[in-house]
Formats: C-alpha cells, structure tokens, sequence
C-alpha cells in the first residue's frame, strides 16, 4: 500500500503530480513540433509508465473512509466472503467480479482489480484512436475534473465509463463494440444512457441537431427543472438509485452541488464549444467523431435537465466522462492549424487548470 504520507494528503500528491507531469508535457509541445524525434522519445518514455503510476496509485491505496463509498465496496466484499452477500440488483457484471475476486484474491487484491478495470481500458482505447499519440489524450483523461474521485469513490461507476470507452474505441468492429459497450451497463445501471444515445447517433448521425437540443436544455432546466426531476424519477432510470439521488434531502450548507450550477455548465460547455467549432467551423468530417459528440451532448443536455436537483452532478458524469475524448479527439487525429502542437498544450493546461482549482485550490482555501 501506498502508506508513505497521511491518508488525508492522498488527493493532494496526486494532483501535484499529475500537475508535474502536465507541466512537463505541455513543455515539450511549446518548443517541439509533433513530427520532432525528441517529443517522439518523449512520448514514448512518458507513456506506460505513466499509466502504470496511475495503477498503481490508485490500485494500491489504503483501505480507509477518507475514500468515502470504499467502505462500502469493502463490505460487499467482506459479505461475500463470508458467505452473506449483499443483493446489488441488476448489475451482474459488477457482481460477478466481486464473486470471482472474492474466490481468487484478498480485499486489496479486489480494489487493485477495480483499479485495473478503470484504467487500463482508458490506456487501450486511446492507444487505438491515436496511435503513438494516445498519450496525450490518456493524460488528458486523468486530468478530467471526476476522474480521481470515481477511482476512489465511485468505483463501480467508473468502471463502467472506462469499459464504455473501450467500446468506443472498437467501433470499425460492431459486434464487439456493442459487447463492450453493454458490458459497461452491467457495471452499472446508469450506463444505459450513454449507451442510448449512442445508439441514436447511428441512426440519426446530426451534431447540429444535438447541438440545438443541448442549448434548448438550458432554459427548459430553468423554468421546467422540477417537473424534468419528477418525470425522469417516474421513468425509473437506473432503479431505486435515481430517486435516491435526485430527491434524497441534503444540507445545502454542506454540500455545494445544489442549485443551477452554472460553473459545471461551463465545464460542460467547453465539450459542446469544442465540437462546434472542430465540426461546424472546421468542417472535421470524422464519423466517429461525430458520434462521440453526439453521445456527449445527448447525455449532458439530459443531466442539464436536472441540473438543479441533490447530486446531479453524480448524472453530469455521466457525460463527462467523455469530455476529454470530445475535446481531444480533432487534435489527434488532424491537423488544423500551423502550430497545433502549441495549441494542443495550451488547452491541456487550461483543461488541467479546472481540475487543480476546484479539485486542490479551492478546497485548502
């Protein structure tokens, strides 16, 4: 375990170093152009490694309730080996892996597994969109503002994006795609509306269309956000967990995620601007591409919907998981502009620069 500094400092490190690495990368797109042997070194030495410390970081943790739900993943596991386990409803992926780890491993050996299932996807999936340039868009995934918290957290549901991703990824393969894919929504339950609004974009393959939609989910959320709560309460999404989440009471002196969060909408923002102007002003015509923004809007302009509802940012993610790939995805795979390189760097920092503000900074304020 990873035992070296206090468990309440456990955050801190790795944002700091996550920063050291995002410093460094940024560096080399500053004064090395793509195609330049020494970024290519750079990438290449920088790549699994990295990787690997994010494993390893967050795989290796101490069992402790400074990770809040890990406590709660550690009963489950505890149950099972006892004998005595818990019923977690219709995610029998996610079941089954706690019956097998709980047959072959110890509870460390479980949450190093979940690790696995979190990250390594995310490493995979990128290697196959980008090549020897997966790295950048791998950091740039760490660098999410949820990222950490559904490593340590949110464990279930974070498996569950990263599987979703890997499917993406396989997606000049169909079948195997939405085999992954629907893996994710056994993981967990609220993956099924990622996945439909996947679905939709291969029958209805119109980023403007979605764009539109995105922007009419903003005053609609503003004058119609109650009634939008009470409706998609009744659909039963995700089971009993939607109600429990959008209607459960909350000390509001406690919990900030309450009310129209328009700081959240502008991180969302920069997925749906990104698209935009890579789609629509640089006329990126990538199919691919074209879904994965879909998807995102679709899913994004549903938690703006309920923006205003207790922990409907546990639902934002549901979108931001993949806000990374949306904003990334044009850089690695064209080049639009005489000093991209530059660019590329410039806008990791600012995508970073979220994170570390409302993630570091402005907690140890």
């Amino acid at each position: 375990m990873f035992d070296l500094f206090p468990i309440e400092k456990y955050g801190t490190v790795f944002y700091n170093m996550q920063a050291a690495v995002i410093l460094l990368t940024v560096f080399h797109t500053q004064i090395m152009d793509y195609q330049d042997k020494k970024v290519q070194q750079y990438l290449g030495l920088i790549g699994w490694p990295y990787a690997l410390f994010i494993l390893f970081f967050i795989g290796l943790r101490p069992i402790s309730g400074e990770f809040i739900d890990m406590t709660t993943y550690a009963y489950m596991f505890q149950r099972e080996i006892s004998g005595s386990p818990i019923d977690i409803g219709s995610d029998f992926g996610f079941g089954f892996l706690v019956k097998f780890s709980a047959l072959v491993t110890t509870i460390n050996g479980f949450f190093f597994i979940c690790a696995c299932i979190y990250i390594l996807p995310l490493a995979v999936a990128c290697r196959r969109f980008f090549k020897n340039y997966w790295i950048y868009c791998f950091i740039a995934l760490v660098a999410s503002f949820s990222f950490y918290a559904y490593g340590v957290n949110g464990i279930r549901n974070g498996m569950a994006t990263s599987i979703f991703i890997l499917g993406l990824s396989y997606h000049k393969k169909p079948i195997v795609s939405g085999l992954i894919v629907f893996l994710s929504c056994t993981f967990h339950q609220s993956m099924y509306l990622p996945t439909a609004a996947y679905v939709i974009t291969f029958f209805l393959n119109f980023p403007k269309a979605y764009l539109i939609a995105w922007f009419a989910a903003i005053p609609l959320s503003l004058v119609f956000g109650s009634l939008f709560i009470m409706i998609f309460t009744s659909l039963g999404f995700a089971d009993d967990r939607l109600s429990q989440y959008l209607l459960a009471d909350v000390d509001k002196s406690a919990f900030s995620n309450t009310g129209f969060r328009w700081d959240f909408l502008l991180y969302s923002a920069t997925g749906t601007f990104a698209g935009w102007y890579f789609i629509f002003k640089k006329k990126f015509t990538d199919k691919m591409y074209h879904r994965i923004y879909g998807t995102y809007l679709i899913s994004n302009a549903f938690w703006i919907l309920i923006i205003t509802a207790n922990f409907s940012n546990r639902f934002a993610y549901l979108s931001w998981f993949m806000l990374a790939v949306v904003i990334f995805y044009p850089f690695l795979k064209k080049r639009f502009f005489n000093y991209q390189h530059q660019v590329l760097g410039i806008v990791l920092l600012m995508y970073f620069l979220f994170t570390y503000l409302l993630n570091f900074v402005k907690p140890n304020l």
